[in-house]
């Protein structure tokens, strides 16, 4: 069997010269302990520390970065476990096969660097996955799975995770976060994320259902758009008691505007009748988001946004699989007039801190840099999702740093549900960021202190600092 191994270098610069400086650079990062202010690892895990499960259900059928992968080369997502309510044990093998057996699809992309990272450094697994090693590499990681140094507190603790925000229902109870806050064992920090997204979009089917449950929530009568307002506020109000700092913000546009009152009422009403048009719903929209500036600017949870995504890009398998499995697609978006209205209100208000992110890296340097480059509120969030890969890391760091600087990043966010790929994706951008300062020193725009400052600055003090942690 071909071993499977991970170069110590890997990721660093080609040039011998300059791969020995962020060599030197990474050691002084490459231990430090990982904070993930956004992502989607449930608490429920951490509360209960239930062993997993199985090698499928953990690393392959919740990860939608490597089912959409397998799901072009023309392989069923159901088959992969995607959307079975209860697979056998030997389909959960035989969706593990195709995962092995199709292993060259994901050269050249972030999704083998971490899938090899999780099997060499969590798992000690030492073959290449292939059709004839699946069941090796299956029965090695299902081994593993069924000891105590593999259940989800210790991995917590040996993945040195310093801090890890799940991302919740404004209406969810927090019971998981609540457990973890009272359980005299643990010693971590999980932080809920206040995710609103379905409450502002009225053109949805079951927005008026979710604002009365919103309103039964919250105690509160949601039957106007100033009633709107107050749930939220209680709810935000309850998030930031179980230790929320942030609220999630993805809609198809940046545009937060607001309408006049009468207006806002009409449309509200509207939207609650289900008889708005699509432009007026999304100009409630609008208004709704930039009602949750307005609450972020009082109550001092930092804002984040991340637009222009087409959700459920196919219809079918929207309607067979749910949302969350791979057909999502990035959309170009304007982010500069979008969020003069919001900048305009809170962008020096000292309680209001704003992250913006995107997937059209186009806005990098001609917008988002110059934003965070002049407002005190903004930052520039990390690269995520479809860019939050080694190339696409290096290209984000060379657009914005030159006119926003280091200091107004975010630091590194995972974005994911796969747990066990966290270290691994951390570990890639803090490869990549010390390849990108080498440089820096290689060519004497800075010295080895202030890049070796830099460099602990990112991994520590940017997301610190964004996220209010």
């Amino acid at each position: 069997m071909t071993a499977l191994t991970l170069h110590p270098d890997r990721l660093l610069p080609a040039d011998p010269a300059t791969r020995g400086i962020a060599r030197e650079l990474y050691q002084q990062v490459r231990d430090l302990p990982i904070t993930s202010p956004h992502g989607h690892v449930p608490a429920r895990w951490l509360a209960e520390d239930a062993a997993f499960e199985d090698p499928t259900s953990l690393l392959l059928t919740p990860d939608h970065y490597v089912t959409r992968l397998l799901h072009a080369q023309g392989v069923s997502l159901a088959d992969l476990g995607v959307g079975v309510a209860d697979p056998t044990p030997q389909q959960r093998r035989e969706a593990f096969r195709l995962l092995c057996a199709h292993w060259p699809v994901f050269r050249g992309t972030a999704v083998k660097t971490w899938l090899e990272a999780q099997l060499v450094e969590v798992f000690g697994v030492d073959v290449v996955p292939s059709a004839r090693t699946a069941d090796d590499v299956y029965d090695a990681i299902a081994e593993r799975l069924r000891t105590p140094q593999f259940r989800p507190r210790a991995l917590f603790q040996r993945f040195g995770i310093d801090v890890l925000a799940t991302t919740d229902d404004p209406c969810d109870d927090l019971r998981h976060h609540r457990a973890l806050l009272d359980d005299p064992q643990w010693g971590g920090r999980v932080v809920p994320t206040f995710r609103p997204d379905a409450y502002l979009e009225a053109g949805r089917p079951d927005w008026g259902e979710r604002v009365e449950a919103l309103g039964a929530c919250a105690g509160v009568d949601t039957g106007t758009p100033a009633g709107w307002v107050a749930a939220m506020v209680e709810r935000r109000a309850f998030f930031r008691a179980h230790g929320a700092v942030s609220s999630d913000h993805a809609h198809a546009d940046a545009r937060a505007e607001p309408l006049e009152a009468r207006e806002a009422e009409r449309l509200y009403a509207a939207a609650r009748a289900g008889r708005t048009t699509p432009a007026e719903a999304d100009a409630l929209r609008r208004h709704l988001l930039f009602e949750q500036a307005r609450m972020a600017a009082d109550d001092g949870m930092v804002m984040t946004l991340h637009p222009g995504v087409c959700r459920d890009h196919h219809a079918a398998t929207a309607q067979r699989y749910g949302a969350d499995v791979g057909a999502d697609i990035p959309t170009t978006v304007e982010f500069t007039r979008a969020l003069r209205p919001v900048l305009d209100a809170f962008g020096t208000s000292p309680g209001f801190q704003l992250v913006l992110f995107t997937i059209d890296e186009t806005t990098c340097s001609r917008e988002l840099a110059p934003l965070a480059g002049f407002y005190p509120s903004v930052y520039v969030g990390a690269p995520w999702w479809f860019i939050d890969a080694p190339d696409a890391i290096a290209r984000y760091r060379r657009a914005v740093t030159e006119t926003a600087g280091f200091a107004r990043t975010s630091g590194f966010i995972d974005d994911t549900r796969a747990f066990l790929s966290i270290p691994a994706r951390h570990d890639t951008n803090r490869r990549v960021e010390c390849g990108y300062l080498a440089e820096l020193v290689a060519q004497h725009r800075l010295t080895l202190d202030e890049a070796a400052e830099t460099a602990v600055d990112l991994v520590v003090a940017r997301p610190r600092e964004a996220f209010k942690l």
